[in-house]
């Protein structure tokens, strides 16, 4: 794959768009790239799991299960600029007059979700250009390699030429020391979707959390599940954060309530997943699927279809083929959401800081799963949409509504 670095300075001739196609089936490699083989089970594992495991952390589990019900800070129509009251830094010192650069370090655009939230992004920058807040945005993709954004963000700090950082870490513990030296520049960082292990940037953008999703899914499944049901859980790759902590807070869930839970890396491969689903249920009965992401939830909903097996509970994400399948097939369903608007809130937050407003320290923004009560409306409100858009992408009001996202523009 050639290597992607670009700059983006959006005018009212636009740079010219490559139409790409991103269904789950079609995208390229899926960004959350795992192994492919699968973990240990949750029963007899070496491994510590649940609430022993290493991305365990009961203060977190609890304070996000509280964020779950928080109150949200802002305008509920604007999502992406809501936030939980608290600390907040101040940014006095980088206000600035006139168009300023950003630079941004994305860990990828290899997934549906990604680039669902790259279009958004770059329809953000547009407005933000013509309202001569950013003059353009120098962005390199580091293609899911850790090596590779550490070197992208050195790029940058070497070229001395960034007004602002945004990154969007590949991986948690790699990825540290890179954003640390961003933020020893002097200039504002803003750190976005994945942590890291430094509390250096001026703010770090992110919805709930992964504790937030991994309660949300798994009492879903254990309220509607008996006790000794079985669970198949597709993980899609180790070692990142909001990924580990979703697996963590919902493996301690199944545990406390009896339901017994395998747990399987996919690499985000629909195929590696239906034969993981497909040899599960010829072991027996599986009653529910629990996923940490759901671009690859059809292929485990066709694994019970071709086996001829009742279909289970399950959890997906709120992208389109999954909430359509899902009232498709009728099956107990819930569309847990890690909020895709969330790519707009680095660049909001950019021109907050360069205005020298004060901004949220953790903008931790609102994370609200999808029900079945709400599905029609939300399949009905993006209707027109391809396979691998995501349904709160918040968008609605940018320029190239709706075209750019049902032509998946991608720059």
């Amino acid at each position: 794959m050639t290597r992607r670095t670009y700059r983006t300075a959006v005018t009212a001739a636009a740079a010219a768009l490559v139409l790409t196609s991103c269904s789950t089936d079609e995208s390229a490699p899926a960004a959350e790239e795992g192994s492919g083989e699968s973990s240990s089970e949750s029963s007899g594992s070496t491994e510590e799991s649940g609430e022993d495991s290493k991305w365990f952390d009961q203060a977190v589990f609890d304070e996000q299960d509280e964020q779950r019900g928080a109150t949200f800070e802002g305008d509920e129509s604007e999502p992406w600029l809501q936030y939980i009251d608290g600390e907040m830094t101040d940014t006095a010192e980088f206000a600035a007059d006139g168009p300023q650069k950003a630079c941004f370090a994305n860990a990828s655009i290899s997934n549906p979700w990604r680039q669902t939230g790259w279009i958004t992004m770059n329809q953000q920058l547009e407005v933000l250009v013509e309202e001569g807040v950013i003059s353009e945005m120098e962005t390199r993709d580091a293609e899911d390699d850790d090596n590779t954004q550490i070197a992208d963000i050195d790029y940058f700090i070497d070229e001395g030429n960034c007004d602002v950082f945004i990154i969007s870490p590949n991986s948690t513990a790699a990825l540290t020391p890179a954003v640390e030296r961003a933020c020893d520049t002097g200039k504002p960082v803003i750190v976005f979707d994945r942590g890291v292990e430094t509390d250096c940037a001026t703010t770090f953008i992110h919805p709930i959390g992964g504790y937030a999703w991994g309660i949300d899914t798994a009492n879903f499944l254990s309220e509607n599940l008996e006790e000794g049901d079985k669970v198949v859980a597709l993980r899609i790759l180790p070692g990142v954060d909001v990924l580990e902590n979703r697996w963590a807070a919902a493996d301690k869930i199944f545990s406390d309530n009896g339901i017994e839970a395998v747990d399987y890396f996919t690499g985000a491969d629909p195929a590696e997943i239906k034969k993981i689903v497909s040899d599960e249920l010829a072991k027996g009965d599986v009653q529910g699927v629990w996923m940490d992401a759901g671009d690859g939830a059809v292929a485990a909903i066709e694994a019970f279809e071709d086996a001829g097996a009742d279909l289970p509970v399950m959890t997906g994400e709120d992208e389109m083929t999954f909430l359509r399948k899902w009232e498709e097939t009728g099956l107990t369903g819930l569309a847990p959401v890690y909020s895709n608007f969330q790519w707009r809130t680095p660049l909001l937050a950019a021109q907050m800081i360069f205005a020298g407003e004060e901004v949220p320290a953790e903008w931790v923004l609102p994370q609200t799963p999808i029900t079945e009560e709400e599905r029609a409306d939300f399949i009905s409100a993006n209707e027109g949409m391809p396979d691998g858009h995501y349904a709160k992408f918040g968008g609605e009001d940018l320029p190239g509504y709706p075209e750019v996202w049902q032509e998946r523009q991608i720059p």
